[in-house]
């Protein structure tokens, strides 16, 4: 294990969601005035449970889909036991002859085939492995019945917590958004107390609670600490990410025996000071040692679930579509690259829902045609051969009962169908750059040397590893239980020390929230990229910055997705340099399109006053440009970057709506609402339910995301990039740049790589794949000077807006504390 001193700094506490002076704040509440839900202790398990509630449709789907789930289990257990032991298989298969009293000519039935009680019951006893599986299954099925009961009676709770204190009936749950659901407990907390360290709660609160280890897990995804990309003889570089090791990282870092966090909310104490990191470290991995040793042992009677649960499972979906495993899902290692901090899963799922078709059309665009020809003539083979056995069993039915006609008849539909997938649609249109385009407008992450490369084959093998075949899928998860044991011992455990100090230097304590993951803050002071926007407004080195612009698109999709969510001052400073930045660029656009010209972008502004919905503005934006549009081919070539950023301002000028917004006021008369000039309920003409307004914010997520894509490319063609795609582990000679002084740069962590400029014309030859350089930290393009900025609606974009007064924040106290997470302070 490689013993090093972690460039990790102590992360200056930057601000909190509490009004002023809130911290350390006891509410107290006489004893008769008590509502049942004040002062719960566990509020991460409470608003998993209520969210978990919601998604799930209420209490009565959720209860018959886990009774189903434990008749679910007894049925493959029960009937695999049938199947091993209790079937006379040669009079299956005509073997043998039934022993009848009458006629040799009687037909053979089903009953005939099954052994008689008492024989089946001899030969499960005489089975000492089949008696040991059924033990261990019978216990496990007994764990899972009282988690059931227990889990039951938890919410029947929060079944009473909807109906009394939220006022939503089970009826009607189905109904409701989550956001409508999110916005009554943020009402509810002066009424009931829910927690009694705040007089208030954020939405950015209840997301800490129910998202707390999932953002520590897509930190240390985006960092490149979990061992997830392999380089593999004759596979080359592959990733691995199953639900097995998925489920073991949650057991080591969070939830299992002599894990890191002491309770749902609270790291341990001793992972908290830097002294005791290489006793930790050594703990860790001797952890680590043994739960890979435990995968092994347990390794056979995984293997078997899997099998029988993958057999049971898919066994029938493949007869009935057998073309349904050359289809196309998103593997684990993509959800989780490319979820933003405070993403809930369902957010996650409508966006990777939008992108699967254009996903899948890219992915065909790659069909070798050497494979298509003779996928062409394989198929012809095999379809006249099925159509020769269909035609005689339509002539006389007899034919079925002829010897493996039936077989050949299923197994002849399903080659044609695999051919059939291999031949491309004779209409498809080979457009990989536009396709690659529209993905990138709803997955919003993409490394940088995808740009301008989507027609290559390296391109589509690196989107295949977040857009994988439901075949490789299968595989991998059944290649698991061998796969992690080995994963875990001798990958994740070199690790350890470097896992301790991600622990402890980005771990911060939030006054009603507990220990939460730093960058889940979405603070671009602590942890925002100069690459995206962040120049001058941030203080992070080069480790501390996240990659990919993570965190500027994560506070971009929060502030959208949670329009009354207040932004810390340095948030809402970047939010409104964004918003005065896509006024400067859609002006350009403008005048580079007068109104005669009828630009397509602008265009497809107008249809949102017409169209229900807003898929007409993304589908104009991705239909092309007309020829009297375009700009000259010199100019294009000279600053294409700075002609996509503007038609993309442009559309998202045309997101504005024509009247004038007045901001929502609070008690206090400051607007609350940071972006309701873009598309709140009381902007756009006609009525509008939650599920429209949630399309808008999409469309508008969408175009933000396309926008800062552009202006990150504008930045590298000034200086290098960074991503995190196969980024390999630095040596000792790692450095940093001039700006980050307050790190140690002599230290042995993984280091960003170079990527190949973005802006090179189509016809340069490519650069040498990425893992093989190197390079420090792109320098400080300039400092931009803070000033007191007014919360601006983010899709408005209105010109002529008074800034409103932006509270102050009390200047922070400098105690030089032992440990490193702070205590949110403001």
């Amino acid at each position: 294990m490689a013993m090093y001193d972690t460039p990790y700094q102590r992360l200056e506490a930057s601000y909190t969601d509490s009004p002023l002076g809130e911290d350390d704040l006891l509410v107290h509440v006489p004893e008769g005035s008590k509502s049942p839900w004040h002062h719960i202790e566990n509020l991460d398990l409470f608003f998993s449970r209520v969210y978990n509630l919601h998604q799930k449709n209420g209490f009565s789907c959720m209860l018959i889909g886990e009774i189903f789930e434990l008749l679910q289990f007894i049925f493959i257990v029960s009937f695999t036991t049938l199947l091993v032991s209790c079937v006379d298989y040669d009079i299956l298969f005509a073997n043998k002859m039934v022993n009848h009293s009458q006629s040799d000519h009687v037909k053979v039935t089903l009953p005939d085939a099954f052994l008689p009680p008492g024989v089946c019951r001899d030969r499960i006893q005489e089975n000492g492995f089949l008696v040991c599986l059924l033990a261990i299954a019978g216990v496990f099925w007994i764990h899972r019945l009282i988690k059931f009961i227990y889990n039951i009676c938890c919410y029947w709770e929060i079944h009473n917590f909807y109906i009394q204190a939220l006022r939503i009936p089970m009826s009607d749950l189905p109904y409701y958004t989550w956001e409508e659901v999110q916005s009554r407990i943020v009402q509810i907390q002066k009424e009931h107390q829910i927690c009694i360290h705040k007089k208030e709660l954020s939405e950015l609160d209840v997301s800490h609670r129910i998202l707390r280890f999932k953002n520590y897990m897509v930190a240390m995804v985006n960092k490149n600490l979990l061992p997830l990309q392999h380089r593999l003889p004759l596979l080359g570089n592959t990733v691995f990410y199953t639900r097995g090791l998925k489920y073991n990282f949650q057991l080591i870092f969070f939830w299992g025996p002599g894990c890191l966090f002491q309770n749902e909310w609270s790291l341990k104490p001793e992972y908290k000071r830097a002294g005791a990191r290489l006793e930790l470290s050594e703990k860790l991995a001797q952890r680590i040692l043994w739960i890979g040793l435990a995968n092994l042992v347990l390794c056979p009677l995984v293997i078997v679930w899997q099998i029988l649960y993958a057999f049971f499972s898919y066994t029938e979906v493949l007869r009935r579509e057998p073309g349904s495993l050359g289809a196309r899902c998103w593997s684990l290692y993509g959800r989780c690259y490319l979820r933003h901090f405070n993403e809930l899963d369902h957010q996650l799922q409508a966006r990777l829902s939008r992108a699967y078709k254009p996903a899948s059309k890219y992915m065909n665009c790659f069909l070798s045609p050497l494979l298509a020809v003779v996928a062409k003539h394989l198929g012809f083979l095999a379809g006249s051969i099925l159509a020769v056995l269909i035609a005689l069993t339509v002539y006389d039915e007899d034919v079925l009962a002829v010897e493996h006609v039936l077989s050949a008849v299923t197994l002849l539909g399903v080659v044609v169908t695999v051919c059939r997938s291999f031949i491309p649609d004779q209409h498809l249109v080979y457009c990989p750059e536009q396709l690659l385009r529209v993905i990138l407008a709803h997955i919003h992450y993409m490394p940088d040397h995808w740009q301008r490369s989507a027609h290559r084959a390296e391109t589509r093998g690196e989107f295949s590893q977040l857009f994988q075949y439901k075949a490789v899928f299968i595989l991998e998860e059944l290649l698991s239980p061998l796969l992690t044991p080995l994963v875990l011992i001798f990958c994740l455990r070199p690790k350890s020390l470097e896992i301790i100090d991600f622990f402890r230097n980005f771990t911060v304590e939030v006054i009603g929230v507990g220990d939460t993951c730093s960058f889940a803050q979405m603070d671009v002071r602590q942890h925002g990229n100069p690459a995206w926007m962040s120049a001058g407004k941030t203080e992070a080195s080069v480790y501390q910055q996240a990659e990919d612009g993570k965190t500027e698109l994560s506070l971009m999709h929060f502030a959208i997705t949670n329009p009354r969510w207040q932004p810390p001052r340095e948030c809402t400073a970047f939010l409104s340099q964004l918003r005065e930045r896509v006024q400067r660029d859609s002006t350009v656009s403008n005048q580079k399109h007068p109104a005669g010209l009828m630009h397509p972008l602008q265009c497809s502004g107008l249809s949102i006053q017409s169209d229900p919905e807003p898929h007409s503005l993304m589908g104009n934006m991705f239909s092309g440009v007309s020829p009297a549009g375009f700009p000259a081919h010199s100019e294009i070539l000279a600053s294409p970057h700075v002609s996509a950023a503007s038609e993309v301002a442009s559309a998202l000028r045309s997101l504005s709506p024509q009247q004038s917004c007045h901001p929502v006021q609070n008690q206090s008369g400051v607007g609350t609402d940071f972006r309701n000039g873009s598309f709140g309920s009381n902007v756009w003409e006609g009525p509008m339910n939650s599920g429209t307004l949630s399309e808008y914010a999409s469309t508008e997520m969408s175009l933000h995301a396309l926008y800062m894509h552009e202006l990150h490319q504008q930045h590298t063609r000034l200086a290098p990039g960074r991503h995190i795609w196969h980024r390999q582990e630095s040596d000792e000679s790692g450095e940093s740049s001039q700006g980050d002084g307050l790190i140690n740069t002599t230290s042995n962590v993984p280091s960003s790589l170079s990527c190949p400029s973005p802006a090179a014309p189509v016809w340069e030859e490519r650069l040498p794949p990425l893992s093989t350089h190197r390079f420090s930290a792109s320098t400080d393009l300039g400092s931009v000077q803070r000033t007191s900025l007014a919360r601006q609606p983010m899709g408005g974009w209105s010109e002529d807006v008074q800034p409103s007064r932006h509270p102050e924040t009390v200047p922070e106290e400098g105690s030089e504390d032992e440990l490193p997470p702070q205590v949110q302070k403001v």
